[in-house]
């Protein structure tokens, strides 16, 4: 079992930044990646940014730069910068732990980018 806990989250201006965190505990041996996920209100759940076991970073299309993915394997962490944040960033980010044959969540944590 996998237990995954998000921080960071919040109410920010649009241009402003937020950090978001994910602690990771449990059997964590084999993991296949680690990164963030996001749903907005009415649309599907998508991938924002993760960290393949090999070190490789994916992100999605959007972040265009504006977000950075990073891990802490000491402390078995993953961090999630956001920059340059647009009210169309608003969302609940969920933090994801992939084994490739079964795959654990967060409970998620609320970004808010409104002036």
């Amino acid at each position: 079992q996998v237990h995954l806990v998000e921080s960071g989250g919040g109410l920010v201006q649009p241009g402003g930044s937020l950090r978001l965190s994910c602690a990771a505990s449990g059997r964590l041996s084999n993991i296949y990646a680690m990164g963030w996920y996001r749903q907005a209100p009415g649309k599907q759940r998508e991938l924002v940014a993760r960290i393949i076991s090999s070190g490789y970073r994916d992100y999605g299309d959007f972040v265009r730069g504006r977000f950075t993915v990073s891990r802490d394997s000491a402390k078995n962490t993953v961090y999630l910068q956001l920059n340059s944040l647009k009210p169309e960033d608003t969302a609940v980010y969920y933090c994801n732990a992939d084994f490739t044959t079964t795959a654990y969540w967060g409970q998620g944590t609320q970004v808010t980018v409104s002036s």
